[in-house]
């Protein structure tokens, strides 16, 4: 599966979660798979691959019950932005769009496994990720 989130922040990038990660979750760092910046602290539209991906290490993106499917099979994407206030760029639509299309053709991934964090089956947190602004419906249109 792939699990869009939002990183609820304005600015950021790869860097900065993976900092706030580690000093604020104690955790090894990052727990996404890819970041997709919005201009504002990476390019707009860039998509950083982060160590979980490169070194295949499970995720720490979703938690769901206790068997974790989701941070241990599902592909973890966060865009930079808070989309309870406002709309990815087009330029991360783009990118999302591309990486979500690729991911999901090259691992036989179906669409309907393509979630946002709020609707992933199983997750145990209350949350609104990505945001109430976050078009689904035209990243799944576009797969």
């Amino acid at each position: 599966a792939i699990v869009i989130h939002h990183s609820a922040t304005d600015v950021g990038n790869m860097a900065s979660i993976d900092d706030y990660h580690r000093n604020n979750n104690g955790w090894d760092g990052i727990g996404y798979d890819f970041v997709i910046g919005n201009g504002s602290g990476s390019s707009n539209g860039e998509v950083e691959t982060t160590f979980r991906w490169t070194q295949q290490k499970t995720g720490a993106h979703c938690k769901t019950d206790a068997s974790n499917w989701a941070n241990e099979n599902a592909v973890g994407i966060c865009l930079i932005g808070n989309f309870n206030k406002t709309r990815p760029t087009s330029r991360q639509m783009a990118s999302l769009i591309k990486l979500t299309k690729f991911l999901t053709q090259r691992y036989d991934i179906p669409v309907s496994r393509v979630y946002g964090h709020s609707t992933t089956p199983g997750h145990s947190t209350k949350t609104d990720c990505p945001g109430k602004n976050f078009p689904m419906s035209v990243l799944k249109s576009n797969l």
